[in-house]
């Protein structure tokens, strides 16, 4: 703790990894700053302009040694941010500075840096995805064929397996990093539009030459590593803020899958089915010694409703911009476009570590099952006295009634579930094995080959595509 007096975001301090604080620090946006006014001069040299190449070299010199103590005196007295690293840069290259910043407008280093950010925090972002699909992919495969209690309104319902429930969190991931790729794919440069878009600073510092400037423009995108195709075709003073707004509800998307696959985690630790990994040491409670609370899915339940929260804003902010800009954008801005993304880094690192370690405990699992399981074999049992013969409906209403006093025992005596002893006493059972019913596989459908079908056909190729990241050889399958 450098001074126990200031206060210190949590997103940088608990939560963000070293390499997302990295893309949204100081350092990368005015580095990014600097490179970007160095392809512009580099351009405008190639197309003619008076720019000498002991200029250029000045530039490159000094990409990354920003004298952020100058930019920040510069700042106080210009009360201008780009301005203020332009003058810190001219004093470093003094022999460059008649050509920093020729012909731009600040949005040309604050949207162009902005994009460039965006685009490596999403890339981060689809790694720590495909990761949580990998382990999920890993962990539902595992138990692909363990029976467990599926639930409808929260209330017992026909059995799924614990790893086709891990297909619906892992799927719910796959189609949000499907959206993350979208947006990476489509993604677009503002390039060099000019003050208000219409590049009229440029169209004079080339004389009036269109098809100049037009080469201008793509020769900066060209140079800062971006598809020439993915410009932006026309913008006012920015890139079009509704694209702030696209971003933002695409890591609400993320958040959402997220806090979904958690809260169901949270609820079967309750059921003492499933936990997070859970530390020698870790204290789960300051006053009840024995608790394992499920912090780090409660972690992830947190911050992804503070992600989901930022949605609103952006959206706002777009609607509201004046005309070609106004800048009640900057200020906002500054806060919900990096925090979502630094909140989202922390709730992915919790769900890598929490799908890599989670505990099955299959004992309780089969337990709460047989507790329940009875009332989900009436539909079979049904089906096979009416086989031998019995009436359809009259079998149902013994079977009815049988159930709801089974159920009311169950409830107001805490007592076990009878319904199979109470039905081997009526004519129509008798010659029926009940208790064969009660073997759980037989009621989970295809559970078992949806999710063989489900890691071949959207774990795999993820974990293809995302292979470096992951450390994963495609030739051992997990």
């Amino acid at each position: 703790m450098d001074d126990p007096n200031r206060y210190v975001s949590p997103l940088a301090s608990r939560n963000a990894s070293p390499a997302m604080q990295a893309i949204w620090s100081p350092q990368r946006k005015s580095s990014t700053w600097r490179r970007l006014w160095l392809a512009l001069a580099e351009a405008e040299q190639e197309l003619g302009l008076d720019i000498t190449d002991a200029q250029l070299a000045e530039l490159r010199d000094h990409l990354d040694d920003v004298d952020f103590n100058a930019a920040a005196a510069y700042e106080k007295k210009l009360r201008h941010d780009v301005m203020a690293h332009v003058h810190a840069l001219g004093d470093q290259a003094p022999a460059a500075r008649p050509i920093i910043h020729l012909g731009a407008t600040s949005q040309f280093v604050v949207c162009n840096t902005e994009l460039l950010l965006i685009r490596d925090a999403l890339q981060l972002v689809a790694k720590k995805l495909a990761a949580a699909i990998h382990q999920l992919g890993t962990f539902a495969a595992e138990f692909r064929g363990l029976p467990t209690l599926a639930f409808t309104h929260y209330q017992p319902a026909q059995p799924t397996t614990v790893g086709k429930r891990a297909t619906l969190w892992a799927y719910d991931l796959a189609l949000a990093l499907e959206e993350v790729e979208h947006r990476l794919n489509t993604l677009r440069f503002r390039g060099v539009k000019g003050t208000t878009g219409t590049q009229a600073s440029f169209l004079a510092l080339f004389g009036n030459d269109h098809d100049q400037v037009e080469q201008l423009d793509r020769l900066v995108t060209e140079k800062m590593g971006w598809p020439e195709e993915l410009r932006f075709a026309v913008t006012g003073q920015t890139y079009p803020r509704l694209l702030d707004g696209m971003i933002a509800g695409t890591l609400g998307t993320v958040a959402a899958a997220a806090q979904k696959c958690a809260t169901d985690i949270r609820l079967l630790a309750n059921r003492k089915e499933l936990e997070e990994p859970f530390e020698k040491e870790q204290i789960g409670s300051s006053a009840m010694a024995y608790k394992r609370n499920p912090m780090r899915s409660e972690r992830i339940c947190g911050l992804s409703r503070f992600v989901i929260g930022l949605t609103q804003t952006p959206l706002v902010t777009a609607a509201e911009q004046w005309f070609e800009r106004t800048l009640d954008d900057s200020s906002c801005r500054r806060l919900t476009l990096p925090e979502p993304f630094l909140a989202l880094d922390g709730v992915l690192d919790l769900l890598v570590n929490v799908a890599s370690g989670l505990v099955v405990y299959p004992e309780t699992i089969k337990r709460n099952l047989a507790a329940e399981l009875p009332f989900m074999a009436t539909e079979n049992l049904l089906m096979a006295a009416v086989q031998q013969g019995g009436d359809r409906q009259e079998l149902h209403e013994v079977i009815r009634v049988h159930s709801q006093a089974a159920a009311q025992r169950v409830k107001q005596e805490g007592a076990d579930n009878d319904l199979l002893d109470r039905l081997k006493d009526e004519p129509a059972f008798k010659n029926l094995d009940l208790h064969a019913v009660l073997d759980p596989a037989q009621y989970v459908g295809r559970a078992p080959q949806q999710v063989d079908a489900f890691v071949a056909e959207v774990v795999e190729p993820i974990r293809q595509r995302y292979a470096e990241a992951l450390g994963y050889d495609p030739t051992l399958k997990v």
